[in-house]
């Protein structure tokens, strides 16, 4: 009836006396297959083997120390609410002063939030007068960085000629780097050639 032999879960379902629908095949099959027969008469022999091994019971704590090597992912909400647990006080009078203090200060700064975005006239000239601050510091500084590093003259340069100097410069910088990599890659070749 089979033209091939069993597979290992149905060797198991042998090995396990199941009885079922595809099961009386398998058995037929095994009457007449050789190769089947000593298979299965194989795995009989490992269960009973593996039946006389002794129970071993590990020693107390084995699962403790395992555990304690294994990373558990805790996720976020568990771990918050885990930590709102431990900074909450116990003693019912000291809950209900922190939730006292915890709404206070909600409201606090919910009010504060909501007097900031009203007021978004004043909002924008603080950080218009801290942006403009910020850009001119910072100006300033790029300035006296190319100052040390390249002389006055890039500066006199940078501003005689313009965004479009410093687009042509940057151009020809990038353009000189790129010739530089290639020429020293061509020369790094030609030697390993040679050699």
């Amino acid at each position: 009836m089979h033209h091939r032999h069993l597979l290992p879960n149905e060797v198991d379902l042998l090995l396990d006396e199941e009885s079922g629908f595809g099961v009386q095949p398998l058995r037929e099959h095994v009457r007449a297959c050789e190769a089947c027969t000593a298979r299965l008469a194989e795995a009989r022999a490992v269960v009973v083997a593996l039946s006389e091994v002794p129970l071993l019971s590990p020693r107390v704590g084995l699962a403790d120390r395992v555990m304690s090597q294994v990373p558990v992912f805790v996720p976020w909400h568990v771990s918050a609410r885990d930590a709102v647990r431990r900074w909450m006080p116990t003693q019912p009078a000291a809950r209900a002063l922190a939730a006292t203090i915890v709404a206070v200060a909600g409201s606090l700064i919910t009010g504060l939030t909501l007097w900031i975005a009203t007021r978004g006239d004043l909002l924008s000239a603080f950080t218009g007068l801290v942006g403009d601050r910020v850009t001119s510091t910072v100006s300033d500084a790029a300035g006296d960085a190319v100052v040390s590093l390249f002389g006055p003259q890039v500066i006199l340069a940078v501003q005689q000629l313009g965004p479009v100097g410093i687009a042509l410069a940057t151009g020809g910088f990038v353009v000189a780097s790129i010739a530089t990599v290639f020429g020293l890659r061509l020369i790094a070749t030609s030697s390993r050639a040679r050699s």
